[in-house]
């Protein structure tokens, strides 16, 4: 299992579109709020910051270009990070409205699912009594009679309109291991080369659960389909198991995934107060294990980024 340990790559996943606003106080909802956390993530280390919008009247998830652009440009105008647009939106959005800020933005990163599957976290709901929005309730119940949608057509489309259009790279998340043979699949049609990096996810409803035998199949399958130098790999663990598995995917060589769009605590039974915080946290384990932090210019080159340049204006 022991290979060479490259500078550690810090994403950070300021508010995603699953939580919402009676679940944490300190999730951010509006354009301000996000802009801010995202900003402080990237001073406290994140290298790359993965963006959702939400309307900000009632932090419900949105897929509008025009609420993307009151937090996007004033992120990139403070700070050097890699930005990465979500091309998942919510299991609520068409395709169209998921590509719609990417194919404006023509940013340097997005993510992408490799897959359809069951998404949930409708359980959630049974542990709130009183929501702040009338929206909440019926959203996060909802979710246990829908599903994420991403065919091999819909992957195609994205890979060729964001990809091959925009000279947009990719962050591949993997939320099971038939993922990775997707994955493997559009390599094998010429439709993504390298460097890939592949966003490993545990502990979701729908997808791999939070065992430590998990990361250990997914990252030897990942070898096995792309060689070791083929990609570079990242963990996300969902809720309570983001620190534990973000510190073994370090030990096993990886790169790690923070933010309150994966979780909204800090510690057992402690809201996180900002994504800056769970930086903190991950950049003192790292320390602890004498990994050093990738620098965003250190991140561009490692995954074989266009440059912030390239990003439309």
């Amino acid at each position: 299992m022991a290979r060479n340990q490259e500078k550690v790559i810090i994403t950070c996943a300021v508010t995603g579109s699953v939580h919402t606003p009676t679940m944490s106080p300190y999730l951010p909802l509006t354009p301000d709020e996000i802009a801010r956390q995202a900003i402080e993530a990237a001073e406290a280390g994140a290298a790359i910051l993965h963006l959702h919008a939400r309307n900000p009247a009632d932090g419900s998830p949105s897929p509008d270009p025009m609420i993307f652009d009151q937090f996007v440009p004033v992120i990139r105008a403070a700070t050097d990070a890699v930005i990465n647009i979500t091309t998942g939106g919510s299991t609520r959005m068409t395709l169209e409205e998921r590509l719609a800020y990417p194919l404006q933005l023509k940013p340097e990163m997005c993510s992408l699912n490799m897959g359809s599957m069951n998404f949930s976290i409708h359980t959630a709901a049974r542990r709130i009594k009183q929501w702040n929005y009338g929206w909440e309730q019926p959203y996060v119940e909802g979710m246990e009679d829908l599903i994420f949608r991403n065919t091999f057509k819909d992957i195609k489309h994205i890979l060729q309109v964001l990809g091959d259009g925009c000279g947009t790279r990719f962050e591949f998340e993997c939320y099971d291991l038939g993922h990775l043979y997707n994955l493997a699949h559009f390599v094998d049609e010429g439709l993504i080369k390298g460097p890939l990096f592949i966003q490993s996810i545990y502990g979701i409803l729908g997808g791999m659960g939070p065992d430590p035998e998990n990361l250990v199949t997914m990252r030897t399958t990942a070898d096995r389909l792309f060689g070791r130098d083929g990609y570079r790999f990242s963990v996300l663990g969902a809720g309570r198991h983001q620190m534990p598995l973000l510190t073994m995917a370090a030990v096993m060589g990886g790169n790690v995934r923070v933010g309150l769009e994966d979780s909204l605590y800090i510690g057992k039974g402690e809201l996180a107060r900002s994504c800056a915080e769970q930086v903190r946290k991950i950049r003192r384990i790292l320390s602890e294990l004498s990994l050093e932090v990738a620098t965003p210019a250190e991140a561009r080159e490692m995954l074989g980024l266009k440059g912030a340049d390239a990003v439309a204006a």
